[in-house]
């Protein structure tokens, strides 16, 4: 951590200790704070929990020496996650390779974003939490085709707001844009960009035994930075999307232009932002500042770190944040709430995007009123 920056707590500080050690398969690069106390080991076990990355610390715990491993009922529990994280992504993969199976014997011609296509960056990829299978469309018909072949197996669907499909199957979801903008200026110039890179086909794990198609790595390295600003925008962000990032930065650094990158950075309106993004990569998680898509750091990661610690993934741990036993009108006055929070953070490091964001969030709430009265 770069001189003068403010320490994260006691229990995140060792959280990102074991985190980095499990990220980067090595030794722990500080020893303040160790060995943890046994209340301590159990707060930075719910904290892996909260932030989705309770299997890439397990992997750091196994670079800690005898005497500084959690107490041996903890570790327990933490095997039987790792464990369950591993067979989960091995579910996964294998719904992924029969999904894309089917839908390409359609013609459908699916592209993978995020997720299980970003596993593939990581050490050990079965440790990764896995989320949603997201699929993108670049043709409206193949996507309404992708709906019906889905309905046609009994399988429910319910459309998201932003037009999406969400599944009521294993969290699949198909998606008629590849970007998360709201700006409609910025997204005929990221649509550009799309057209320019496009997309490669790569065989992902030995579980998924065909070639994917996913982003270029120009794509996807962009899509992961938009991704991650649109949730810290909103609801907030977790650590294992910025581990996302980091991991494929680390890997996808060699293949990326890094004048491309800022300029496309710079057209995107992410000037502000992407400095800030880089700042935590490199302060928080360990990423060599060589790897950057482009050299460029905040001074502070600070703000963005706030975010990350204030709400776990995707910020499911906010007050507010579950619906349960809540009216209509409690849920929509939580989410404004949650972009109201945030406002300062949109206007100091994306601007333009955040405008969009906050009038598309005020239209489908009146939308929804209409709907529901």
């Amino acid at each position: 951590m770069r001189e003068g920056r403010r320490m994260p707590d006691k229990d995140f500080a060792a959280l990102l200790v074991l985190l980095r050690a499990g990220l980067w398969e090595r030794e722990p690069d500080r020893w303040e704070g160790f060995p943890l106390s046994a209340g301590a080991w159990e707060r930075v076990y719910t904290l892996s929990r909260r932030q989705t990355v309770a299997g890439i610390v397990f992997r750091g715990l196994q670079f800690l020496p005898d005497e500084l491993l959690p107490p041996s009922a903890l570790l327990m529990r933490w095997v039987v996650t790792a464990d369950r994280i591993e067979e989960r992504n091995r579910l996964m993969n294998r719904v992924l390779g029969n999904l894309y199976t089917l839908y390409v014997s359609r013609e459908l011609n699916p592209i993978l974003q995020k997720g299980q296509g970003v596993a593939q960056f990581y050490a050990c990829p079965l440790l990764r939490e896995s989320g949603d299978i997201d699929f993108y469309f670049t043709n409206p018909v193949s996507f309404r085709l992708a709906r019906l072949c889905m309905q046609a197996r009994g399988i429910g669907v319910e459309e998201m707001p932003d037009r999406s499909l969400s599944y009521v199957w294993q969290g699949v979801e198909d998606h008629t844009r590849l970007f998360d903008l709201h700006s409609p200026f910025l997204r005929t110039k990221a649509a550009r960009l799309e057209e320019r890179w496009g997309y490669c086909s790569r065989q992902l794990s030995a579980d998924v035994p065909v070639d994917i198609t996913v982003p270029a790595p120009f794509l996807n390295l962009l899509l992961l930075n938009l991704h991650i600003l649109k949730h810290a925008l909103g609801w907030g962000i977790g650590l294992r999307q910025l581990c996302d990032m980091a991991r494929a930065c680390h890997c996808l650094h060699g293949e990326v232009d890094a004048r491309e990158m800022e300029a496309a950075c710079c057209s995107l309106g992410l000037t502000r932002w992407t400095p800030l993004l880089h700042a935590f990569l490199v302060e928080h998680l360990g990423l060599e500042p060589g790897c950057l898509p482009y050299p460029a750091q905040a001074p502070s990661a600070e703000p963005l770190l706030d975010i990350v610690r204030r709400g776990g993934n995707f910020g499911l741990f906010l007050e507010g944040r579950s619906g349960a036993g809540r009216s209509w009108l409690q849920r929509k006055w939580q989410t404004s709430r949650s972009f109201l929070r945030n406002v300062r953070f949109a206007r100091t490091y994306a601007p333009r995007e955040a405008f969009w964001l906050f009038t598309g969030l005020l239209r489908n709430n009146l939308r929804s009123t209409k709907t529901d009265n």
